[in-house]
């Protein structure tokens, strides 16, 4: 179940959860006003998860992961090995890490990862 942690203080500190939960209602969002067909779902294996597997139908059209920060390496080989085991195995090469303020694109074994900081992904 969303647990909109971002509308209450309960003693959750933790700011990438909340990031999480912004960009599950942006999704929501644009299921239900602009692409009906949307679907969104996650994906886990035994070393990681995706936050969001979007599709559209039966095919997946994007990978989502959401980080506040990537600055600490773990972090990211965490957030980028889901990504790119989740892309072999349901074929998507459109990959997305959504962050707090880092942006670029980087290639890690062949598939291209683009980080954007959250409001810019909101506008998107």
């Amino acid at each position: 179940m969303l647990t909109l942690t971002f509308l209450h203080n309960d003693g959750v500190k933790d700011t990438g959860h909340r990031i999480e939960n912004i960009v599950a209602l942006e999704l929501l969002r644009r299921k239900y006003y602009q692409e009906p067909r949307l679907e969104i779902r996650y994906w886990m294996d035994s070393k990681g998860e995706v936050d969001f597997v979007v599709l559209t139908g039966f095919e997946v059209k994007e990978l989502i992961q959401v980080s506040y920060s990537i600055d600490d390496i773990e972090t990211k080989q965490r957030e980028v090995g889901a990504l790119l085991r989740a892309s072999r195995l349901l074929k998507c090469n459109n990959l997305t890490v959504v962050t707090w303020d880092y942006e670029g694109t980087e290639v890690y074994k062949g598939k291209r990862v683009r980080f954007v900081p959250l409001w810019k992904w909101l506008l998107g």
